[in-house]
């Protein structure tokens, strides 16, 4: 039997994905056998070395005090004191791609995410995302070794080409794919039973 592929186009170190994150674990413990969850790393920022400009911080800020009230998702806001930030995701995102290559990649999202979110660590940082990878149980001389390198840069574009390949520009998303058709699924933040009843209908649709 053919599987189907539910993808999620995601960024570590997007707030809005955190936020999603709950929702989404019980969507996934919930869907059928036939269905494969498959990460997809979006990048939403390039690497650099500058610090963040101010109005940027500001404006971040402003999302998560945002999702706080919509959600009730929570924030340590110590971040933007403890931390130079960064705009820069592609560092995390090729973390990500490690971590996929020995079945850690939900584990390696979990950690940056409560790195980032909840212990006011930086995940644009390669000292952090070492830590991290010790922390899940990673090799770290090899994580280390080949973190930045071009071939996990070629593995990252990879992903990007996918993205772009099913036409996504905001995370998170979630596509259902089977042989060539592609559905998008509504993203719901609190509601895991409402996506859960369009991936199965759209499962039982004669396209499948």
């Amino acid at each position: 039997m053919m599987l189907k592929q539910l993808y999620y186009i995601h960024d570590p170190m997007c707030s809005w994905c955190y936020a999603f994150k709950k929702t989404f674990d019980e969507l996934i413990s919930n869907l059928p056998n036939d269905i494969e969850v498959i990460y997809v790393c979006g990048g939403l920022a390039q690497h650099t070395t500058e610090i963040m400009p101010k109005a940027q911080q500001e404006k971040i800020k402003s999302i998560w005090e945002q999702i706080e009230k919509e959600l009730g998702v929570k924030f340590n806001y110590d971040f933007w004191t403890k931390c130079q930030p960064k705009r820069a995701t592609y560092l995390a995102c090729q973390a990500l791609i490690l971590a996929r290559k020995v079945n850690k990649e939900a584990e390696m999202i979990a950690a940056i995410q409560q790195a980032y979110y909840q212990k006011a660590m930086n995940p644009s940082e390669e000292e952090t995302l070492i830590k991290l990878a010790s922390q899940i149980d990673l090799d770290k001389e090899k994580f280390t070794k080949e973190l930045n390198t071009q071939a996990t840069q070629k593995l990252l574009e990879e992903d990007f080409n996918l993205r772009r390949n099913l036409n996504v520009k905001a995370f998170p998303t979630l596509i259902l794919k089977y042989k060539k058709e592609a559905y998008p699924i509504n993203i719901d933040f609190k509601n895991s039973g409402k996506m859960l009843e369009q991936i199965t209908n759209l499962s039982e649709n004669t396209y499948f």
